[in-house]
């Protein structure tokens, strides 16, 4: 299933080319209430297999729109939390310590490399088809690209074996990074650095994990106008999204709604104004972005 949000944020299925809307008739069978967003959908249909059956009805029999009549937004555009990962792939570790003159540092331990997991703030949030903007302030800036997990119940203590007991599916984010003038060396500015307006893209939509075997087997690739710029495995991470929920319920309870975006590999670019990109990963889909100066 893939779950997505569009126009006024009106909840819907995208099956083939068309979308099924679905919140009138989840609060119709009292599984929301009106006024009800994202967070709580995921909530009911990750608890209520009648709530997922009331959905598959829709895709049965329900009115649909054409795909390309809506405009696709941001699937969760306002979670509890995002954790984003930072350097959980080994080139793109290379990558980034080429870039600041600090090559040879060797890969932490994977408890202490997640320690470094931080969070980006829901202001940032864009959704398909939007604009990322910019700085004044900045001379670089960069994309990331990475495999995104929406969570779907409550999580504390759980072990990697059972983690994705807790997920409720997978989507595309785009961790925008500014990286001058607090870049490069700078301790404890990622949360500034990656938290700019429009500095967190996600889309097109949730897929649900019953859709995706394995999401360490799946490809990342990216067109920065028109050219291949980087072309990736989720294997390739160092810490595993077992890694990561393992980790970051030791520490603290996860809960519907919450988003961990899992690091970005090597080939991130700098973006200039007037820059287009298309990113996609396998088994989810594609999502496009324009990119344009703060005025």
């Amino acid at each position: 299933m893939k779950l997505c949000l569009y126009d006024a944020n009106q909840p819907g299925v995208v099956s083939g080319d068309r979308v099924y809307p679905i919140g009138d008739v989840l609060v119709k069978n009292g599984f929301l209430r009106s006024g009800d967003g994202m967070v709580q959908i995921i909530q009911r249909l990750s608890a209520e297999p009648d709530a997922v059956q009331c959905v598959e009805g829709q895709l049965k029999s329900g009115p649909s729109l054409a795909l390309a009549s809506v405009r696709l937004r941001a699937p969760v555009p306002n979670p509890p939390s995002l954790w984003a990962a930072a350097a959980n792939y080994v080139d793109h570790r290379r990558e980034m310590e080429a870039k600041s003159r600090h090559e040879g540092r060797p890969v932490p331990a994977k408890d202490d490399l997640m320690a470094e997991f931080f969070l980006k703030p829901s202001s940032s949030i864009i959704g398909p088809g939007e604009t990322i903007i910019l700085p004044k302030i900045s001379n670089d800036v960069d994309f990331e690209c990475e495999l995104c997990a929406v969570v779907g119940k409550r999580g504390r203590y759980v072990n990697a074996a059972n983690a994705y007991d807790i997920i409720f599916g997978y989507t595309i984010c785009w961790d925008i990074s500014q990286r001058d003038p607090w870049g490069r060396g700078k301790n404890n500015t990622r949360n500034i650095r990656k938290g700019f307006d429009t500095f967190t893209a996600l889309g097109p939509w949730i897929v649900t994990k019953d859709e995706i075997d394995d999401p360490q087997n799946l490809a990342i690739q990216v067109e920065q106008n028109g050219k291949p710029v980087m072309n990736a495995h989720t294997g390739d991470m160092i810490c595993t999204l077992r890694d990561h929920i393992r980790f970051l319920t030791s520490c603290l309870t996860l809960r519907p709604g919450d988003l961990i975006t899992t690091g970005t590999p090597a080939g991130v670019r700098k973006l200039s104004d007037g820059d287009h990109l298309k990113g996609r990963i396998s088994g989810i889909g594609e999502m496009e972005l324009t990119v344009d100066t703060e005025k």
